[in-house]
Order: structure tokens, then C-alpha cells, then sequence
């Protein structure tokens, strides 16, 4: 039934290249918000990073929540102004920002080096935040599935190693992120190291 109504939409000639492209656009890294959409400021970065990348450290921003795309682009934008007008740095601090709207908000990328953790961690992983204070609190579970789902986004597009390691921000460094609750469900994940 969906061919047909692909036909009467695109037209005959159309449908086979379309059926063509809605696979590979299906697995691609297609769900990440681009740093236009949220109207990033332009970067002023340009260290890379060597792929494939084989560690991940998962932080929180310990600010405001997000729930909807418009609350979470404010919010990335937030994060982003003050990091780079307060603290100095180039960018923002992160490659990805996850918001509790279930989307994956694009900062570094993943071939610019990050700031999230430190001289030794940050040439050596993707720096992931979730958009919010994680101490008392779980993130929505779309939150958590937009996040894994961009970790194996990474591998399948050859940005991280298949046998990546998975780190809380603790665990790399003396802080309290990523929040006692999302740092319980981060060490249940399948590529969790200590």
C-alpha cells in the first residue's frame, strides 16, 4: 500500500529512487539537530579528532531541563553563550547535547576535539551532555534512547570503535556528574567500563 501512495505522491518515475534513498536515510545520523537548526554561534575550533574514537564520556549539564525542541535549542544556546563568551573557550564544551524533547543537539560533532573533560580525555573521546540536573532525577526515557541510538550511530558511521568504552564524568574526573541518577543507568549500559 505505501508504494502506491509514494507513486501517487512522487509519481512513477520518482518512486524507485525514492524507495532507493529511504533506506539508507532511515540509518543514517539523520535525527541529530544541526547546529543551524538551533542557531549555534559559529565555532571558533578546529583541533580534530583521530577516528575511530574509543572512548565516550557521559556528563549533565546540572542546569535547566528541557522538554520541547524550542525550550532545548534556548537551552543549547544557553550552554554555548556561556561557555564561550564566560569561560573563553572556542565552542561549546560538548560534540552532542541530548535533550529531554528526545533529540540529539549537534555542538562538536564528531570530528572537532571537545572541552567536557579535561587535556588528557578530551582528544581521546566524544563528549556527550545531557541538558539538565540528574542528581534526584532519570531523564525521560527518550532522552536516554536518543542517546544510545547516537552511539550506535557513531560505530555504524565509523566515528567510534565498535568496542567503545562508555565513562560517567566521574569517573574521569573529581565532579559529581553526570548526577547519581543517570550515572546508575549509564553503568548498566552494554559498553559501560569503570
Amino acid at each position: 500500500m505505501a508504494p502506491m501512495i509514494l507513486s501517487v505522491l512522487c509519481g512513477e518515475e520518482d518512486l524507485e529512487q525514492l524507495l532507493k534513498v529511504i533506506p539508507r536515510w532511515a540509518d543514517s545520523c539523520c535525527f541529530v539537530v544541526p547546529r543551524s537548526e538551533w542557531k549555534a554561534l559559529p565555532s571558533e575550533c578546529s583541533k580534530g579528532l583521530k577516528k575511530p574514537v574509543r572512548y565516550v564520556v557521559i556528563s549533565h549539564t546540572a542546569g535547566s531541563f528541557c522538554s520541547s525542541p524550542d525550550s532545548c535549542e534556548q537551552q543549547a544556546r544557553n550552554v554555548q553563550l556561556y561557555q564561550m563568551k564566560q569561560l573563553g573557550w572556542c565552542d561549546v564544551a560538548y560534540n552532542f547535547l541530548i535533550g529531554e524533547d528526545g533529540h540529539v543537539y549537534e555542538g562538536r560533532g564528531w570530528t572537532i576535539k571537545g572541552d567536557h573533560t579535561g587535556p588528557i580525555w578530551n582528544p581521546m573521546s566524544i563528549g556527550i551532555t545531557f541538558m539538565g540536573d540528574y542528581s534526584h532525577r532519570v531523564p525521560a526515557k527518550r532522552a536516554l534512547r536518543a542517546a544510545l541510538n547516537l552511539l550506535k550511530c557513531g560505530v555504524s558511521e565509523g566515528f567510534l570503535r565498535s568496542n567503545y568504552e562508555v565513562k560517567g564524568h566521574r569517573d574521569v574526573q573529581s565532579t559529581l556528574s553526570p548526577g547519581d541518577q543517570l550515572y546508575e543507568i549509564i553503568q548498566s549500559w552494554d559498553h559501560y567500563r569503570e
